[in-house]
């Protein structure tokens, strides 16, 4: 991100293009056997959306015994659409995990979640805090380096990653350098109450300046705010994301909100203004399809790993080989021919079935909500559709094809909470959510 203040001490001394020494496999393979975690370590605050006071935490990983004191730091933010998720989750802790082992020092942050209502103008300002608790965060570790160096991070190599929301925050940090940006979704003045795009939830004075992002399913409001000169980003996302969609479509947690650019044109934009990326498609697969325990989330995990190690490696200089290529051109045919930079249009829209989204959204009610045993959905326009329920970090739970109106759907066996009820046009946009709570 393209930074204007800082100190001057701190601007004298980055070095982005510095080498990292990668010996003996450190950064490339697991040269740790065991893991060191801190929880709950405080690194700011800052008032929720409610109003009340919300103390801001994060777990700490690194190599059990590492005595590295110039450290590489990835800081993980976890998915859950801005009202849910834990720094705890499986894919957040499992990736701080592996590359904790790889002597990577990691952070799984907690972040201020919840908006309501449910409409554009809120969701924006739910992106906007996640983005300032962010920034905090690492504001933090640029004053720990500066005072009492408990953490031992070699500033110049800080990274911002997540899934879902978590990633949707990390570009917006990275990405969304300008208030005049987003003033065509909240005023000026609004921006200013909420306490400016670096906010006011810890660490002041310090740098939020880093080396790159890691995106896992995660999307710009406007792929535009990517401008010439920006942070390198790694990209994977699944060409089925229902949640958070690969190419660019309206994002719904209960009423549509706005349009996102997903991985697909985040890649496009990178490759037209000269940005260094990567980018992997997991053909077919949907939402962090690498967060879970079962043989295929831990097979898209492996992927994923190997992948940000890639990326890593060589934004810290080390000339290692490739683990897990970008997907390519096969015999002359173009597999996924928006994986890499060919010239594609940049601003290609994949739009909604707007005649079904017309009808089911002005007519989709789920009822009783909340509920223990059954739902009813029903909804006008005469056609058949798809219905998903999800959990709050997009994670399928159901999935009925062919959906009519008036249908009884069993939710007995889902653990009592928050989901989301999805309705999907025959391309898998969604172009309808309820909330529901099970009981």
């Amino acid at each position: 991100m393209k930074r204007i203040l800082f100190f001057l001490a701190t601007a004298i001394s980055l070095s982005f293009n510095a080498q990292v020494s990668c010996d003996g496999g450190r950064y490339a393979s697991n040269i740790f056997e065991q893991v060191s975690t801190t929880p709950n370590v405080q690194y700011g605050s800052n008032t929720s959306f409610s109003g009340g006071n919300t103390n801001l935490f994060f777990d700490f990983y690194q190599g059990q015994g590492d005595q590295a004191t110039e450290r590489p730091l990835i800081i993980w933010v976890h998915g859950g659409s801005f009202i849910g998720g834990s720094r705890t989750d499986i894919d957040v802790k499992t990736l701080s995990e592996r590359f904790a082992k790889k002597g990577f020092a990691c952070a799984s942050i907690s972040y201020r979640l919840g908006f309501f209502p449910f409409d554009s103008a809120n969701a924006v300002r739910a992106v906007v805090r996640a983005t300032q608790d962010l920034k905090a965060a690492i504001r933090y570790f640029y004053k720990d380096r500066a005072t009492d160096n408990v953490y031992k991070i070699d500033t110049n190599n800080i990274f911002i990653g997540g899934s879902s929301a978590g990633a949707i925050t990390a570009l917006h940090v990275a990405y969304l350098d300008k208030e005049c940006e987003i003033q065509d979704y909240l005023s000026a003045n609004v921006i200013q109450q909420l306490g400016g795009l670096d906010g006011n939830s810890g660490n002041p004075g310090y740098s939020t300046r880093v080396k790159g992002v890691l995106n896992g399913c995660g999307a710009l409001a406007r792929y535009s705010w990517l401008d010439a000169g920006e942070v390198p980003v790694a990209s994977v996302h699944g060409t089925n994301d229902g949640t958070v969609l690969y190419n660019r479509g309206i994002v719904n947690p209960g009423t549509p909100l706005m349009y996102l650019d997903g991985s697909r044109m985040i890649h496009e934009r990178a490759c037209a203004v000269g940005v260094d990326n990567q980018f992997y498609t997991f053909p077919n697969a949907p939402h962090v399809p690498y967060a879970g325990t079962g043989t295929a989330a831990l097979a898209y995990m492996d992927t994923t790993e190997r992948f940000y190690r890639d990326f890593l490696v060589r934004q810290l200089g080390c000339d290692l080989p490739q683990l897990q290529p970008e997907n390519v051109r096969m015999q002359g045919v173009t597999l996924y021919p928006i994986n890499y930079c060919d010239n594609s249009p940049v601003d290609e829209v994949c739009p909604l079935s707007v005649g079904l989204f017309e009808e089911v959204a002005n007519t989709f009610k789920v009822y009783p909500n909340p509920s223990n045993d059954a739902i009813t959905l029903t909804f006008d326009g005469g056609n058949e559709i798809n219905v998903e329920i999800v959990d709050l970090t997009g994670r399928k739970m159901k999935s009925i094809s062919q959906v009519l109106s008036g249908i009884s759907i069993d939710i007995s066996d889902l653990k009592s909470g928050n989901y989301l009820v999805q309705v999907k046009s025959s391309n898998f946009q969604i172009i309808k959510t309820k909330s529901i709570i099970k009981i």
